[in-house]
């Protein structure tokens, strides 16, 4: 390999985020290979030959990040991020473990498999609550469960979805906010940056209208996303925070990060910063590619 590595960008379609990243990339001379998942096949027996030194992951599909990165780490081809951290953000429940094994503080939580005990669930959690999917984003089928009439309706809506990851019921506990939470964004072992998001919904994702502004980076607020992000496999991740009456909670976990309206807001330039560990995951794999 030479001095600079060959970095393939995995990706759906090319948003604003892989444009910055890809941007980044040729204004440093790095060479780059853009590898559309929509076409891609990947041999399960041998290698796969891709012709780069690392790939960095910007798949939409969960299940297309997932199956792709557990093949390349069956052949240990570098990526960002790895198998190991998309299974465990692509999952509410896997995420939540985590974070309760590393005593990184997290809403309180509960799991049900049936209908009766998930309306159980939600009673121990009291109301207000949240139900989630194990599996999802951008805010989509998460509901705020103010009663007992309004928890049978969901569960009964869950009930007949069809898809058995709806009979798994995750419940937590609804976190009063200030009108805001935080959104962090961790690059390996440093939170570079973090916004407020604003809303007069209780769901602030900057997708579905939340307002971002500057969060400046404590020392508190820098080691509590770090370890989090540890806690999942680390790599390049957003840290949804929330402001709890007894301190900040580590709600989720994202592997696929959006930032685009993170960039103005904050002043830091998170596509230099991403591809600056992309290369440095590369450049520590070589040792790794001689000795096989």
């Amino acid at each position: 390999m030479s001095s600079t590595p060959t970095v393939g960008v995995l990706l759906s379609r090319v948003r604003v985020e892989e444009k910055l990243l890809l941007q980044e990339l040729s204004s440093r001379g790095v060479e780059t290979k853009v590898i559309d998942d929509r076409t891609l096949v990947l041999p399960t027996e041998k290698r796969p030959d891709l012709g780069v030194d690392v790939v960095m992951e910007r798949c939409i599909q969960h299940g297309t990040a997932l199956y792709a990165l557990s093949v390349l780490a069956g052949w240990c081809v570098p990526t960002v991020n790895t198998y190991e951290t998309a299974e465990i953000c692509g999952n509410k429940l896997l995420t939540t473990m985590r974070l309760v094994r590393d005593r990184v503080p997290t809403p309180k939580t509960r799991i049900a498999f049936t209908p009766e005990s998930a309306l159980e669930a939600v009673e121990q959690i009291g109301y207000p609550a949240v139900m989630k999917p194990l599996i999802g984003s951008w805010g989509r089928l998460v509901s705020k469960v103010n009663d007992r009439e309004s928890a049978e309706a969901i569960v009964e809506h869950k009930d007949v979805l069809g898809n058995y990851l709806h009979s798994i019921y995750y419940v937590q506990e609804y976190v009063a906010k200030p009108g805001r939470d935080i959104r962090a964004f961790v690059v390996g072992d440093e939170t570079i940056c973090a916004i407020y998001r604003y809303s007069d919904h209780w769901i602030t994702n900057t997708a579905r209208g939340g307002k971002a502004t500057n969060c400046p980076v404590t020392p508190e607020l820098g080691d509590l996303c770090v370890r989090a992000a540890r806690a999942v496999g680390g790599g390049v991740v957003a840290i949804d925070v929330l402001e709890g009456a007894e301190g900040p909670l580590v709600n989720e976990v994202n592997y696929t990060m959006e930032f685009r309206n993170s960039i103005d807001t904050t002043g830091v330039n998170i596509p230099a910063k991403v591809v600056d560990y992309v290369l440095e995951v590369a450049r520590a794999a070589v040792p790794l590619k001689a000795a096989r």
